[in-house]
């Protein structure tokens, strides 16, 4: 398969989760236009599983495995992905590597078996308490929770929904917005970080249109606004 060639940020990406649906999802599709993407996980050994597996459907050696702190390390921005109940640990497993950096917070806080119903964490939000907990150095943002791990598979296809994206800093939103472009969809800006509770509350909610209507992947878009975003 022959990858996109495009103008991109001359960044490397860390997906730490990126063993599971969406954090792999997002670094195969980050690969594939042209990024150094390293896979994070707390055994190494799945992480690089993973990553051959997706070198093989890419066709060359574009990703790397490793553990999630040494990813971290060795990255320039920071995708994590994991699930709400892993949040506070990998976040204190990898602090010291974020400093200075841009993390982007896919996490959503799902309670099982109770998916398909909001969750308000004490910290409002996943995203939030991700920035309180890290600090001022490390510039956190929201972004890709209301992305279906179904399509992002598929780099054959464009993703047919927006990117809701929110944080404080202005530089660190557009770098976010960057990437959601690379991933082949339309990054949006959602606001300050505080804007993260509606934003990850969208996603249970689209869990339960999925079972709802027999659908695989539901997603959002912004109308309204111009082609290009």
């Amino acid at each position: 398969m022959e990858r996109v060639t495009q103008e991109i940020m001359l960044v490397t990406i860390a997906v730490l989760g990126g063993t599971g649906k969406e954090g792999s999802g997002l670094a195969l599709r980050w690969a594939n236009s042209g990024y150094r993407v390293f896979i994070g996980s707390r055994a190494p050994e799945r992480a690089q599983a993973k990553a051959e597996e997706l070198n093989a459907q890419l066709g060359g050696t574009y990703i790397a495995g490793m553990s999630n702190l040494e990813a971290a390390k060795n990255a320039d921005v920071v995708v994590l992905s994991v699930p709400y109940e892993a949040h506070r640990a990998i976040l204190e497993e990898v602090r010291e590597a974020l400093g200075g950096k841009v993390m982007i917070d896919v996490t959503v806080p799902i309670i099982p078996p109770h998916v398909r119903q909001v969750f308000v964490p004490d910290g409002h939000s996943a995203s939030l308490e991700a920035q309180e907990f890290l600090g001022e150095d490390t510039k956190v943002v929201a972004a890709f929770q209301n992305v279906s791990a179904v399509h992002l598979k598929d780099i054959e296809h464009p993703v047919d929904c927006d990117v809701l994206v929110c944080g404080n800093d202005m530089d660190a939103k557009a770098d976010a917005i960057h990437l959601v472009k690379a991933a082949g969809m339309r990054g949006i800006d959602a606001g300050p970080l505080a804007n993260s509770v509606a934003v990850e509350a969208l996603t249970p909610v689209l869990l339960y249109i999925n079972r709802e209507y027999q659908v695989k992947g539901a997603g959002i878009r912004i109308t309204g606004l111009p082609v290009d975003g």
